[in-house]
C-alpha cells in the first residue's frame, strides 16, 4: 500500500486532469452503490424489529428528512462546485483542514476492516462451490459434541426429546471453528497463527478494489453499472424464493407488525438517527469525491433524492427477504423467530447460511447471498478507496498523509487473517467510525454554514443548479442537522458501553487503545488549525475564512470555458479590484467576466464580520 500511494503522489494536480464521469448515470450509480451496501442486508431488518417494527418507519423517514437528504446534498454541492477532494475543498477554509485529514484518517481504518468482511464473503462464495454445503451437517473435524443439525431437530419427538438451547447448530460451528479457528485465540491479546486460506481471499479482495480504481473514474465507473445493478436483480429473486416458503408470513409478520409505544422511547429515535447516519455513508468523503467528478451544472439536487430514498426502500425490501426466510427458518426449528434473528456478521455467515441449507438447490442459493453481498460490499468498498487517489494528487499534504497512513494500514491487514483477527475487527467496528465520524460531520456542517457563510453556499449552489436552497435545506444545515447529530454525539458518550463478542469481554488495554483511535481523527481538527496559523499569513480570521484562498471552486476556471459555463440567465459581474485578489491565482486578461459564486456580489462580502 506503501508503493500505490507513491505512485499515486505523481498524478497530476489540476483540476483539469482529474477526469469526469464518463456517462450520465456514472455518478447515480456509484452513488447509489456507495450507499447500499452490507449495512442494508444486515443491519436495517434487526433495528427495525427491535425497534418497534413497522412503527420503526416513522422516525427513520423524519431522520432521514432532518439529516440524511440536507447533509448528503450539502456534501455533494461542496463537491461539484469546488471539483476537489475531501482534503482540498478545505481551501474554503485552511484553518479547518484538519477535518479533511481526520475524514481520510476515518477511511482509512474503514477500509482496513471492511475488506476484511468482504474476504469472509469470498470465502463462503467459495465454499458454495459445493453439492453438499460443507455447514450442513454435523460429523466434521472442527464440529463438537455440542454440533446438532437440523434435521435431528426436526426428528425430536416426546421419546427422544431435544433441548436446542444446549447445542449448537453447523452453521454456527462452521464460522467459529472453521473458518475464523478462533478456538486457537484466547482474546485480543493471543492473536494466534494466520489463516491461510483467509489471507488469499483478503489479497483477492484487495487486488479487486485496487483493479476497480486503477484508472479513476474512468474504470471504476464503468465497473458500477454491474455492481450496484445485479444486486438488486439477486435481491428480488431471494425476496421471491422467501415469500413462497411455508412460514414466510410468520417472520414477516414479526418485521412489520407495528408497536407504536416503542415511538416514546428516545433509544428508537436515536437508532433510526444512526441507521441513516450510517447508511448514506455521509462524512466518509465518498459523496464529495463523487461529486467533484460531476459537470458543473450536474442536478444533484435531483439524484439526492433518487439516492436517499432509494436507499431506504432498499432497506426495506431487504428486510422482506431476510424475515421471510427467517420465518421460515423459525418453523422448521419449531422455535419463535425472534431466537434465529439476528444482526451483522451473525446473520451473513450463521442465520442465513444455516437457513439455506434448509432449502432445495442449497447450494445454489448460498452463492446468490454470497455473491449479492460480495457485489454490495466491493462497490462500497470501491467507492470508499476512490477517495484515497483524489486527495492525494490534489494535495501535497495528502500525499505525505497517505503515506504516513500505509505502514499502519499494512499492520491492520496483517493481523485480520489470524485465528484472533475477529476480536481486532470488531475493534476497529466499534471505534474506527465512531464519534470520531459524527465530529467529523458536526464540524463540516458548522464551517460551511457559519465560517464559510451561508449565503455564500446558497449563492454557490445557485450558480451551478439555477436556484436557491429553499428554507428546508437552510433550516436543517444552520439547526436541526447540527443539533440532531449533536444529541446523538452526547448519547452516545452516555450510553458508552465496552465492546464485546459473544460471551468475550475486550480487556481495559483494547478499550482505551479503541477510545484513543476514535480520539485520533477528532484531534487532526485542532492539529490541523496549528498547522494552519503557523503556515499561512494574515490574522486568524483571515486564515479561518475563506479570504486567503478566495480562488477555490469556480473561480479557478474561466466563466464560459471547461465545465463551469454559467446556465442561462446568470450573468456574474467582473470581479472589482481589491488588494485581496493579489493573494488569488492571477485571472487571465482572456477572462474578464471570471468569477466564484461566493464572490458573485460585492467583494467586501467576503471580509470577517459580513458572514
Amino acid at each position: 500500500f506503501s508503493m500505490t500511494f507513491a505512485s499515486l503522489s505523481s498524478w497530476g494536480a489540476s483540476p483539469e486532469d482529474r477526469g469526469n464521469w464518463t456517462g450520465r448515470l456514472d455518478f447515480l450509480l456509484s452513488c447509489i452503490g456507495y450507499c447500499v451496501g452490507l449495512g442494508n442486508v444486515w443491519r436495517f431488518p434487526y433495528r427495525a424489529y427491535t425497534n418497534g417494527g413497522g412503527a420503526f418507519l416513522v422516525p427513520y423517514f423524519i431522520m432521514l428528512a432532518i439529516c440524511g437528504i440536507p447533509i448528503f446534498f450539502m456534501e455533494l454541492s461542496l463537491g461539484q462546485f469546488s471539483s476537489l477532494g475531501p482534503l482540498a475543498v478545505w481551501k474554503i477554509s485552511p484553518l479547518f483542514k484538519g477535518v479533511g485529514m481526520g475524514t481520510i484518517l476515518i477511511v482509512s481504518l474503514v477500509a482496513i476492516y471492511y475488506n476484511m468482511i468482504i474476504a469472509y464473503v469470498l470465502f463462503y462464495l467459495f465454499a458454495s462451490l459445493t453439492s453438499d454445503l460443507p455447514w450442513q451437517h454435523c460429523g466434521n473435524w472442527w464440529n463438537t459434541d455440542l454440533c446438532l443439525d437440523h434435521h435431528v431437530i426436526k426428528a425430536g419427538n416426546a421419546t427422544f426429546p431435544v433441548n436446542i438451547s444446549n447445542t449448537v447448530s453447523p452453521s454456527e460451528e462452521y464460522w467459529s471453528r472453521y473458518v475464523l479457528h478462533i478456538q486457537g485465540s484466547s482474546g485480543i491479546g493471543d492473536p494466534g497463527s494466520i489463516r491461510w486460506n483467509l489471507c488469499l481471499c483478503l489479497l483477492l479482495s484487495w487486488t479487486i478494489v485496487y483493479l476497480c480504481i486503477l484508472k479513476g473514474v474512468k474504470s471504476s465507473g464503468k465497473v458500477v453499472y454491474f455492481t450496484a445493478t445485479f444486486p438488486y436483480l439477486i435481491l428480488v429473486m431471494l425476496l421471491i424464493r422467501g415469500v413462497t416458503l411455508e412460514g414466510a408470513w410468520k417472520g414477516i409478520r414479526f418485521y412489520l407488525t407495528p408497536q407504536f409505544d416503542h415511538l416514546l422511547s428516545s433509544k428508537v429515535w436515536i437508532e433510526a438517527a444512526l441507521q441513516i447516519f450510517y447508511s448514506l455513508g455521509v462524512g466518509f468523503g465518498g459523496l464529495l469525491t463523487f461529486a467533484s467528478y460531476n459537470t458543473f451544472h450536474q442536478n444533484i439536487y435531483r439524484d439526492t433524492f433518487i439516492v436517499t430514498l432509494g436507499n431506504a426502500i432498499t432497506s426495506i425490501l431487504a428486510g422482506f427477504a431476510i424475515f421471510s426466510v427467517l420465518g421460515y427458518m423459525s418453523q422448521e426449528l419449531g422455535v419463535p423467530v425472534n431466537q434465529v434473528a439476528k444482526a451483522g456478521p451473525g446473520l451473513a455467515f450463521v442465520v442465513y447460511p444455516q437457513a439455506m441449507t434448509m432449502l432445495p438447490l442449497s447450494p445454489f442459493w448460498s452463492f446468490l447471498f454470497f455473491f449479492m453481498l460480495l457485489t454490495l460490499g466491493l462497490d462500497s468498498q470501491v467507492r470508499t478507496e476512490s477517495t484515497k487517489p483524489a486527495t492525494v494528487r490534489e494535495d501535497v499534504a495528502g500525499s505525505v498523509w497517505g503515506a504516513t497512513l500505509s505502514p499502519p494500514g499494512d499492520a491492520g491487514c496483517c493481523v485480520l487473517p489470524l485465528q484472533g483477527g475477529m476480536y481486532w475487527l470488531v475493534l476497529l467496528d466499534d471505534y474506527s467510525a465512531g464519534f470520531g465520524l459524527m465530529v467529523v460531520v458536526i464540524t463540516t456542517c458548522l464551517v460551511v454554514t457559519r465560517v464559510y457563510g451561508m449565503k455564500r453556499f446558497c449563492r454557490d449552489i445557485h450558480m451551478m443548479l439555477g436556484f436557491k436552497p429553499g428554507p428546508y435545506f437552510r433550516a436543517c444545515w444552520m439547526i436541526l442537522s447540527p443539533a440532531t447529530m449533536m444529541a446523538l454525539l452526547v448519547y452516545n458518550i452516555i450510553k458508552y458501553q465496552p465492546s464485546e463478542y459473544g460471551s468475550y469481554r475486550f480487556p481495559a488495554w483494547a478499550e482505551v487503545l479503541g477510545i484513543l483511535m476514535g480520539l485520533f481523527s477528532c484531534l487532526m481538527i485542532p492539529a490541523g488549525m496549528v498547522v494552519a496559523v503557523l503556515r499561512e499569513e494574515g490574522t486568524l480570521w483571515e486564515v479561518g475564512g475563506p479570504v486567503a484562498h478566495c480562488c477555490w471552486g469556480a473561480l479557478q476556471k474561466c466563466w464560459g470555458e471547461g465545465n463551469h459555463e454559467p446556465l442561462p440567465g446568470l450573468h456574474p459581474p467582473a470581479i472589482p479590484a481589491s488588494p485581496l485578489l493579489e493573494m488569488c491565482i492571477p485571472v487571465p486578461p482572456s477572462c474578464p467576466r471570471a468569477v466564484s459564486g461566493s464572490m458573485s456580489q460585492d467583494i467586501s462580502s467576503s471580509v470577517p464580520g459580513h458572514f
